[in-house]
C-alpha cells in the first residue's frame, strides 16, 4: 500500500505560502496591466501607428500583449503550485520566472542601447509621413 505521511506545516511555511500567493496574485495583476497596455495601443492608438513607415512600433504593441499573457499564465502556474505543493509544478515556475526575468534584462540593455536611434527614426518616418502623405511641411 502506500505510506502515509504526516505534513507538519509550522507558521513560517504556512504564512511562506501566502506571501507566495500575494506575490503571484500581484504577478498576475502586473500581466493583466501589460496586456491591457498593449491591446490599448493596437486598438486606440492604430491610426498613429499606420503613419509610420516601419512596423517595429506595431510589433512591440503585439510583444506587449504576448508578454503580458506569459506572464499571467506564469502567475496562475505560481498560485496552483504553492496551494497544491507540488515540487514540480514550482520547479516550472521558477524557471519560468528566471527566463522572464533574463528577457527583461534583455530588453532593458536594449532599450538603453537602441533608444536615441528609435527616437531618431520615428522622428524621421513621421516627418517623411506627414509630408509625402499629407503634403505637411515640417
Amino acid at each position: 500500500m502506500g505510506e502515509y505521511i504526516e505534513k507538519n506545516d509550522t507558521c513560517g511555511t504556512i504564512c511562506l505560502k501566502y506571501l507566495l500567493f500575494i506575490f503571484n496574485f500581484f504577478f498576475w495583476l502586473a500581466g493583466g496591466v501589460v496586456m491591457a497596455v498593449g491591446i490599448w495601443t493596437l486598438a486606440e492608438k492604430s491610426d498613429y501607428i499606420s503613419l509610420l513607415s516601419s512596423s517595429t512600433y506595431a510589433a512591440t504593441a503585439y510583444i506587449l500583449v504576448v508578454a503580458g499573457v506569459v506572464v499571467m499564465l506564469t502567475g496562475i502556474l505560481g498560485c496552483c503550485a504553492t496551494f497544491k505543493e507540488r515540487k514540480n509544478l514550482l520547479r516550472v515556475y521558477f524557471a519560468l520566472l528566471l527566463f522572464i526575468f533574463l528577457l527583461e534584462i534583455l530588453a532593458g540593455i536594449l532599450a538603453y542601447i537602441y533608444y536615441q536611434q528609435l527616437s531618431d527614426d520615428l522622428k524621421t518616418n513621421l516627418r517623411v509621413t506627414m509630408i509625402e502623405k499629407y503634403r505637411v511641411a515640417g
